[in-house]
């Protein structure tokens, strides 16, 4: 087992959740504390998330999890732009990493899934 911190997807939620920590921190104040909490959150979640994948034995419902987080991280960024919380070049980057990190839970997943738990 891989230390998680040294996971490419590891990295890249950490990357992500800098991204989102500094996009909540210029958010307007009535929004600051729903939607850019509800990102934040979301954010933490998905590297907790890499670490308790790593330390399973059964990773899968782990990454299925992982998937779902993702989606719901991608749909609040949506949400943050089409509210004019975020710009569109701000949205394209961390979409940009929320679709890296689904490929590499997609890969990880399906090599998870194709292998017995050891």
């Amino acid at each position: 087992m891989a230390i998680h911190t040294e996971l490419p997807i590891y990295k890249l939620t950490y990357e992500l959740m800098l991204l989102a920590m500094e996009l909540i921190k210029n958010m307007r104040r009535d929004y600051k504390g729903t939607v850019g909490q509800k990102i934040n959150a979301e954010c933490l979640e998905l590297s907790l998330l890499v670490y308790k994948a790593n330390c399973a034995r059964d990773k899968v419902p782990h990454l299925d999890l992982l998937l779902e987080r993702v989606q719901v991280t991608e749909l609040l960024f949506r949400l943050s732009v089409d509210l004019t919380l975020i710009s569109k070049g701000q949205f394209a980057k961390a979409i940009g990493l929320t679709g890296k990190i689904g490929r590499q839970a997609n890969g990880w997943r399906k090599h998870s899934a194709s292998s017995p738990a050891t």
